[in-house]
């Protein structure tokens, strides 16, 4: 293959896998955008109750030991986050040296490092047990180490990298919602609501971030036969 040919090729590796966060075109795809904008915005503004209105003891704060004053703190984070992840998906926004995409992400990537902090110490306090204190703890951790991955190739004008390590964190950012399908499921079906949160403390994140990273490896793969 000649140098020209190659390099044609890699330019469409990066144009296909750099730009995995553009809205679907089609129309069942673009419904599916709409019911996710939705959720999230409908998440945040249902969440952002905390902040109106503090809870003053661990009873308020769903029970937690630390809940005081880490949850307000957990929400300030997370609802910033969740808003501010959905703008970022709109392309026009991404382009040019002093686009609203670089001052908009980082203010996200704060609000994530802060919202994944204050989880981790809500995950602490959790009176569901180690178990949940495992699931929450590593959605905390695993928050905080894809932003600064994500924020650090950004730096270092890893464009392509930092692109992939933000899909990661966008996925971990939807637990928030994730988390608010799964709860009203199992109080509807009538299931004991103490094993289930446990098992919703990773259900909420990892599968998630598992079809986050199939869907980066299938760009990369048709991405290579093009």
């Amino acid at each position: 293959m000649r140098f020209g040919e190659t390099a044609r090729k890699d330019r469409r590796l990066t144009t296909s896998v750099a730009s995995p966060a553009s809205p679907p075109s089609t129309w069942p795809a673009r419904i599916g955008w709409a019911l996710l904008v939705i959720l999230c915005l409908g998440v945040a503004g249902f969440s952002a109750r905390y902040l109106l209105h503090p809870p003053q003891t661990p009873a308020q704060a769903l029970g937690n030991a630390f809940g005081v004053p880490w949850l307000v703190i957990h929400v300030a984070g997370s609802v910033v986050a969740l808003a501010l992840g959905v703008v970022q998906f709109i392309p026009g926004w991404r382009r040019g040296g002093n686009s609203p995409h670089r001052w908009i992400g980082r203010t996200y990537v704060v609000c994530c490092l802060i919202g994944g902090a204050a989880g981790l110490i809500l995950a602490l306090g959790s009176s569901a047990g180690p178990i949940a204190t495992a699931g929450f703890g590593g959605l905390g951790v695993a928050w905080i180490v894809v932003n600064i991955l994500g924020w650090r190739a950004a730096l270092q004008g890893r464009f392509l990298e930092h692109r992939r390590w933000m899909i990661r964190s966008w996925a971990l950012t939807l637990a928030a919602v994730t988390l608010r399908l799964y709860l009203p499921t199992v109080m509807i079906l009538g299931l004991p609501f103490v094993p289930w949160y446990r098992a919703i403390a990773f259900l909420c994140w990892v599968p998630n971030l598992i079809v986050a990273e199939l869907w980066l490896r299938r760009r990369v793969a048709i991405a290579h036969t093009v």
